[in-house]
């Protein structure tokens, strides 16, 4: 009886007011609540200039904080491998250096029966081991399957896409030549010697491919849009913060308030790529969101996704709304939650992502 009751007293204390329960009813020690800083707030100044100013110190300290990298070539010299006739869309399979000793391969889908420059898509990839490419399957509509890239050139998109560091024929080739988790573990302990981080490599080659996709003359480089789920959306919204050139951006299943991850004791639904280091001493997502305005922006998430926590989605929804509001576009940013929807991308997610994309990207169609 006695042992019973210490444990009832043990159970108590852990669910305390001192420390939080997770969803799968573990517990957040109190110092690993408490342990970080304040994190600066975002603050909305009054005006768009004082807003744009304060946009351009929030992209400065990101770029700082993403590491020490050599000035990218734009566009990079690429090498084309391959042409292909898909019957209504040609593809090109290329790779380019990326200046850190690396070969980035590609693919880039063209539709054949444009007429002038198209709007171009950088289809970001997502974590799992669906990322070939923008060709995967992700999901059926009516038992169909759907490849997001040959979907979108049917539409009259250019497509093109990259692997990121350590996924698809990128695999293994890293500082340990290990693949999978492994292989970004040791990708991230290289990187961080060098001062720079994982994320920050896999951005600057997103980056190399916007370049590549900006400078083809089948491509209308003032409609440049970017789409991904999970680690693809992610990429999707950092980029958009960072790079004026992408217009309107659909991220599925990944909007990640940081600290809210670590009140919920998260930390573990996303891989060493993820994280920043010093990100929390200045600010948290919300500043990341705030400077894609006042371009386009849509964000899909479900309320069962526990790499994203609501309360998170909730707050950064409140912190940037009157950012977009302020550059007079209110409608350009929209997040949406759908109860019941776990990490994942059902049909109504893609109906969403190219209206979306067709809005802001196509206006005349």
């Amino acid at each position: 009886m006695r042992s019973l009751m210490m444990f009832a007293l043990a159970v108590a204390w852990l669910a305390g007011p001192n420390r939080a329960v997770t969803a799968e009813g573990r517990t957040v020690p109190p110092p690993f609540r408490s342990a970080l800083p304040p994190v600066p707030a975002l603050q909305v100044p009054g005006t768009g200039a004082e807003w744009h100013q304060q946009r351009d110190g929030i992209r400065a300290k990101l770029h700082r904080l993403l590491g020490d990298f050599p000035t990218r070539t734009s566009p990079p010299k690429v090498t084309v491998l391959s042409r292909e006739d898909r019957g209504i869309y040609l593809v090109e399979r290329f790779q380019f250096d990326n200046g850190l000793g690396e070969l980035v391969p590609g693919v880039l889908l063209l539709p054949k029966a444009a007429r002038g420059p198209v709007p171009g898509i950088l289809y970001c990839h997502w974590h799992g081991g669906e990322y070939d490419r923008g060709k995967v399957e992700l999901f059926e509509t009516n038992h169909t399957p759907v490849a997001p890239g040959p979907a979108l050139v049917a539409r009259g998109f250019a497509v093109l896409a990259i692997d990121a560091a350590g996924f698809g024929e990128r695999q293994g080739q890293g500082p340990d030549g290990l693949k999978g988790g492994a292989g970004e573990l040791s990708a991230s302990k290289f990187d961080l010697w060098a001062g720079r981080t994982l994320w920050g490599r896999i951005l600057r080659d997103d980056q190399m491919a916007l370049d590549y996709l900006a400078a083809r003359p089948e491509v209308d480089s003032q409609r440049l849009g970017s789409m991904g789920m999970s680690m693809g959306a992610t990429r999707t919204w950092w980029l958009m913060a960072l790079d004026e050139r992408i217009k309107a951006g659909v991220a599925v299943a990944c909007l990640t308030r940081y600290q809210d991850l670590v009140a919920t004791g998260g930390l573990k639904h996303h891989g060493i790529y993820y994280y920043v280091p010093g990100m929390l001493r200045h600010f948290d997502t919300e500043a990341v969101i705030a400077s894609v305005a006042p371009r386009a922006l849509l964000c899909l998430n479900g309320d069962q996704d526990v790499g994203s926590p609501v309360s998170g989605i909730r707050r950064i929804e409140a912190e940037v709304a009157p950012v977009w509001r302020l550059l007079g576009a209110p409608e350009a940013f929209r997040s949406e939650v759908y109860p019941g929807l776990g990490h994942v991308y059902p049909p109504a997610l893609w109906t969403e992502t190219t209206s979306w994309l067709d809005r802001w990207l196509t206006p005349n169609r």
